[in-house]
């Protein structure tokens, strides 16, 4: 059958249909990342991979699962089943190369914020740090530092970043200790990547600079999505004013 490269995203729509996930929103909305299908005209199977992510749907196909995308360097990647058909179908690919674990879904309530919180959470941050939004040399440094570069990794370049990316950081004097950023983008709104380096973790440094991205996102008119990777995230989400939704099952593939 072959794995087809394609650059009309909106034909794959129909086999995305009702999946409630922004990162697929960026793809088929060619904001980012890239989209293969078993065929051009009529697909019946189609990946879009788009970050760490890679989203199957339709008809489980293996060249599908097998596909890594050109030029893509990293050997890590998490797959995301549409359902269990796909589940089967990429342990029967990828055997022990994959890890079967949770993530977990948040809803999606544009009206749910209480702003009142926010700035109260963003104003409960020690007075030993401080939040900057990111600029240029914020970016740099960010970019520089592994524990760091989720938060604009997705973005080609600063300028880029700079035109359709938002984020902050919090600092200690000059060194950047936490940040919340836009990992992805797409219509009307974010996917939300928080991070904190190891050692200042639990000093309620990712509550304050998730409070404050939200409230840039609600300024702008943009939706903050969140999506959760473990139980910490969900309370951590839950505690900003956000509600759990559902447990969902992902694949990490090493050796992509």
């Amino acid at each position: 059958m072959g794995v087809i490269e394609i650059e009309d995203k909106s034909i794959l729509q129909p086999l995305f249909s009702g999946w409630e996930e922004t990162l697929i929103w960026s793809c088929l909305q060619n904001v980012m990342g890239r989209a293969f299908a078993d065929r051009e005209k009529d697909p019946c199977s189609a990946q879009l991979v788009i970050g760490d992510f890679c989203f199957l749907s339709g008809k489980p196909d293996a060249e599908l699962i097998a596909n890594k995308p050109s030029g893509r360097q990293s050997d890590f990647i998490i797959m995301v089943p549409n359902d269990e058909a796909w589940s089967e179908a990429i342990e029967k690919v990828w055997k022990s190369s994959a890890s079967r674990r949770s993530r977990y879904a948040i809803k999606k309530e544009p009206d749910v914020f209480d702003r009142e919180l926010l700035n109260r959470a963003v104003e409960s941050l020690s007075p030993s740090f401080s939040l900057r939004m990111i600029d240029e040399g914020l970016y740099r440094r960010v970019m520089e530092q592994d524990w760091s570069r989720d938060l604009c990794s997705q973005f080609s370049d600063y300028e880029d970043y700079r035109k359709r990316g938002i984020g902050v950081v919090a600092l200690s004097g000059e060194e950047v200790v936490s940040g919340a950023s836009s990992y992805t983008v797409y219509h009307g709104g974010i996917e939300i990547e928080i991070d904190t380096k190891k050692e200042y973790r639990r000093q309620g440094l990712a509550f304050s600079c998730g409070a404050k991205l939200i409230l840039e996102c609600l300024k702008r008119g943009l939706y903050p999505s969140w999506d959760a990777h473990n139980p910490g995230s969900v309370a951590l989400a839950e505690k900003l004013g956000y509600h759990f939704d559902r447990e969902y099952p992902v694949y990490e593939i090493t050796g992509y």
